[in-house]
């Protein structure tokens, strides 16, 4: 069993949170360069709600997915206690439920109430949050008492000193870890001075760590100047945002790595992780800033896919063998998985490799509706679908009972509808039942609908009462399964 060590927010160094920038191999390659503690990029809290943890066994990775097979946040064992989960949210029981979903994955929850940006105050979310301090108390006293992990926050300066400090000694009654504080305003841009003598109030009133923030511009160079940042703030911590975009190997007490050999190391982490090609064209974009008129610059900004970034940076055999050494563990624990399924298979579950093709159906006509007549027709139980996913690759597979007799397709499906429609064209074929293809000849089904829309119009026409008797919608109706995919 792993114990979790509680972080700690004094006298360290810290990657912001910034979007698209903070994924996971920015996040690594500042832990290698030195960061003791790394924030994610905001995630907006019902966008996480809406996805479900899978563990990848090919990358060793957690990942959070959205309904659309998005990768929301993806993390890993390598930053497991030193990794802050910063969201964005203006309720605190979905902030609580968001909380709950990633506790075990990451170090500490963060919320963000700094982001000036349009998209997450218009939302109540950022920085419109420190107009509302109850709503503040609300959402981190709820997430105080109900996670184990570490709370904290990162704010924004108000118009005066005092109203400021009186603010963060609210938010510190809460119970939070730690308090981050950009110290500028949330109409102020990076142009504008940071204000020190804020942050360094801050410090002065509270027991509990602050971490500085926005230094980039006017302090922050090099190593050596995050200390005289601290110093300046009076903070327990320093956090960089810009200053590490533009080269994450700040956090080297060494000193800068060569922008190459940089860019290179971020690269490793992209294929390793497999990180999509867009969000790493805009992290190597900001690194080589300047540098984006140069030849390999040009040739970056054209580059549409991973491999022609790697091209760009002389890196196109590390891609091919990496390539190569992740298709082969995939087949490899797909083999395995497959044995496995095997050595489990219900040797009762009659099988035929089949798959839903829409297109081979008149519209709104599916197999499962076929199966669901039959059924009725021959007095049976309404079918039965229970369907899992497969870790490794997400995919789906059903199995239908139907008179007491299972049924399922060998053939894995990209999602539940699709594995449910499979499932039920193995049973009809398996019956020997129609299933409703164009190439089937007369559907009888369309032709009860085209009836029934008829009755409908019929007796609009002449005022009467347009609900149809449940039975009749029964028939034409695609049942669908009720049963939650359970993880494996």
């Amino acid at each position: 069993m792993t114990v979790n060590t509680p972080l700690c927010f004094r006298g360290k160094k810290i990657l912001a949170p910034m979007v698209r920038v903070g994924t996971l191999p920015m996040r690594l390659l500042a832990l290698d360069y030195g960061a003791d503690i790394v924030y994610c990029e905001e995630l907006i809290d019902i966008k996480m709600l809406q996805c479900k943890r899978v563990i990848n066994e090919v990358l060793e990775t957690v990942d959070f997915v959205a309904p659309n097979e998005r990768i929301v946040f993806r993390t890993c064992e390598r930053e497991r206690e030193r990794v802050v989960f910063q969201m964005g949210s203006a309720d605190a029981e979905r902030a609580l439920a968001v909380a709950k979903l990633v506790e075990s994955d990451v170090a500490g929850i963060d919320i963000n109430m700094g982001c000036p940006k349009e998209y997450s105050t218009k939302a109540s979310m950022g920085a419109a949050l420190l107009s509302d301090p109850d709503k503040i108390e609300s959402i981190l006293t709820t997430l105080v008492k109900g996670i184990c992990k570490p709370i904290t926050c990162k704010i924004r300066i108000l118009p005066s000193v005092e109203d400021t400090v009186n603010l963060v000694k609210r938010i510190e009654k809460t119970g939070i870890a730690a308090i981050a504080v950009h110290g500028r305003k949330k109409e102020e841009r990076p142009q504008h001075p940071v204000h020190c003598d804020v942050i360094k109030a801050i410090s002065e009133a509270v027991s509990i760590p602050v971490i500085a923030n926005g230094g980039s511009h006017d302090f922050i160079k090099e190593y050596a100047d995050m200390e005289t940042f601290q110093k300046a703030t009076a903070a327990s911590s320093v956090m960089i945002a810009r200053a590490a975009m533009w080269n994450p190997s700040i956090f080297r007490k060494e000193g800068f790595c060569p922008l190459k050999d940089v860019m290179q190391d971020y690269i490793k982490y992209v294929l390793r992780y497999d990180n999509h090609y867009t969000n790493t064209k805009y992290c190597l974009c900001q690194m080589l800033r300047e540098q984006l008129e140069t030849t390999q610059g040009k040739k970056l900004h054209a580059a549409q896919s991973t491999q022609e970034i790697c091209e760009v940076f002389e890196m196109g055999d590390f891609y091919e063998e990496t390539t190569a050494i992740f298709e082969a563990k995939k087949t490899s624990l797909e083999t395995k998985m497959q044995d496995e399924d095997d050595q489990m298979e219900d040797p009762d579950v009659i099988k035929m490799a089949v798959r839903f093709d829409k297109r081979e159906y008149p519209p709104q006509i599916t197999p499962k509706m076929y199966l669901l007549e039959w059924c009725r027709k021959e007095k049976h139980p309404q079918p039965v679908y229970e369907t899992v996913q497969r870790p490794l690759d997400r995919l789906f597979t059903s199995v239908v009972t139907v008179a007491e007799r299972k049924y399922r397709s060998t053939l894995w499906d990209k999602s539940k509808k699709l594995a449910e429609q499979a499932a039920a064209i193995v049973c009809l074929r398996t019956l020997g039942v129609p299933e409703g293809k164009l190439c089937e000849g007369e559907n009888h089904l369309i032709n009860k609908r085209k009836r029934g829309d008829q009755e409908r119009l019929i007796s609009r026409d002449h005022g009467e009462d347009l609900a149809e008797p449940s039975h009749k919608k029964a028939n034409f109706i695609e049942e669908t399964s009720d049963m939650n995919v359970p993880k494996m």
